[in-house]
């Protein structure tokens, strides 16, 4: 485990311990479960984003100005 240092107003300090110690925590430990808990979202993020830009974008047949109803409800292109 690494060690950092953090600067908090004396108020927000004050609210942290207290919401730490209602879980039954310190306020490191509390912290850095916070921080674990938003870099998983962010990397699930990433990679649901990565996914989804790596699809090939769908393909319709355009007749005269607009697609053909089967074609936008044809549910195999959407997988």
């Amino acid at each position: 485990m690494k060690n950092i240092t953090i600067t908090l107003d004396e108020r927000t300090a004050a609210w942290a311990r207290v919401y730490a110690a209602e879980r039954g925590k310190s306020v490191s430990r509390l912290l850095g479960e916070i921080l674990q808990d938003r870099m998983r979202e962010v990397r699930d993020y990433n990679e649901a984003m990565r996914r989804y830009l790596a699809k090939k974008p769908l393909k319709f047949q355009w007749v005269g100005s607009r697609p053909v109803r089967e074609e936008l409800y044809d549910r195999a292109n959407l997988r």
